[in-house]
C-alpha cells in the first residue's frame, strides 16, 4: 500500500516538473526574442527617438528644441526607447509562448473563444497606440504649444516626453480594448446586453473619467480617450447582439 502511495506521489510529480520545464523554456525564448528585438533595434536608437518625437518637434515654435536636462539622457533615453519598442514588437511571439504553453489545458470551444479574443485584443491595443500617435499627438502638442504664456520657451525634455507618451500609449492602447471586455462580460454571462444599455450613462461618464485619470489635465486629451472608449463600447455592445454566444 505505502509503494502504491509512493508510486502515485511520483506520477504526480513528474507532469509537475514536465510543466514547469515547458514554461522556462517557453519564458526563455519569449525573452530572448525580446532581446534579439532590442539588439537589433539599438543600433538606430538615435534614428527612432527622432521618428517617436517628430509630432513634438513639428510643432514647436521657431527656434526652439527640445533638451537633455540630465548629462546620460542623450544616450540612455534613445535605449529605454529601444527597449520598450522590442517589448511592443515582439509581444505577438511572446503572447504565442503564453498561448502554447495554456492552450493544451484548455477544452476545444475554450480555445475556440479565447483565441479569437487573444488576437483581436492585440490588434485592437496595436490600434489604439495608433491612434494616438496619428491623431491624438499632432492635436495635443499643437493644443500644448499654441497655450504657453507669452515669453515662455517650449523646450520639453527628451525623458520627460518620452514618459509622457509610453503613459498615452499605454491608456490608449488599453482603452482600445474595451469591445473584447465588453464582450467576455456579456459571452460569459456577468452581465447581459440589455444592462449594459440601461448603464449606458454610467459607462459613458465613467469613460470621462477615466479620461481624466490617465491622460493630462486638459479637455482635449480627456476627450480624445473618453470618447473612443464610448465608441468602442458601442461597438462591443453591437457585436455582442450579432454574434451567436
Amino acid at each position: 500500500m505505502g509503494e502504491q502511495v509512493r508510486r502515485n506521489d511520483r506520477d504526480r510529480e513528474q507532469p509537475l516538473i514536465a510543466h514547469l520545464v515547458e514554461l522556462r523554456s517557453r519564458l526563455l525564448r519569449a525573452l530572448l526574442s525580446v532581446l534579439a528585438v532590442f539588439v537589433l533595434l539599438a543600433a538606430f536608437a538615435n534614428d527612432i527617438y527622432s521618428l517617436i518625437a517628430a509630432p513634438m518637434l513639428a510643432r514647436l515654435p521657431e527656434g526652439s528644441a527640445m533638451i537633455a536636462t540630465e548629462v546620460a539622457s542623450p544616450f540612455l533615453v534613445p535605449f529605454k526607447l529601444c527597449a520598450y519598442l522590442a517589448l511592443f514588437i515582439a509581444m505577438p511571439y511572446v503572447l504565442y509562448q503564453a498561448w502554447a504553453f495554456v492552450a493544451p489545458g484548455l477544452y476545444n470551444n475554450e480555445r475556440r473563444f479565447a483565441l479569437p479574443l487573444l488576437l483581436s485584443g492585440v490588434v485592437l491595443f496595436y490600434a489604439g497606440i495608433a491612434f494616438a500617435f496619428f491623431v491624438v499627438f499632432p492635436l495635443l502638442f499643437a493644443f500644448f504649444t499654441s497655450v504657453a504664456p507669452e515669453g515662455v520657451a517650449v523646450m520639453t525634455d527628451i525623458g520627460h516626453y518620452l514618459d509622457f507618451i509610453l503613459k498615452i500609449f499605454l491608456a490608449f492602447g488599453l482603452a482600445f480594448e474595451v469591445p473584447v471586455a465588453t464582450l467576455l462580460l456579456i459571452w460569459t454571462g456577468i452581465t447581459s446586453a440589455d444592462a449594459l444599455v440601461r448603464m449606458r450613462p454610467y459607462i459613458i461618464v465613467g469613460a470621462f473619467v477615466i479620461g481624466m485619470l490617465l491622460t493630462p489635465p486638459d479637455v482635449v486629451s480627456q476627450c480624445l480617450l473618453a470618447v473612443p472608449i464610448w465608441l468602442l463600447f458601442e461597438i462591443g455592445l453591437f457585436l455582442s447582439r450579432r454574434i451567436r454566444r
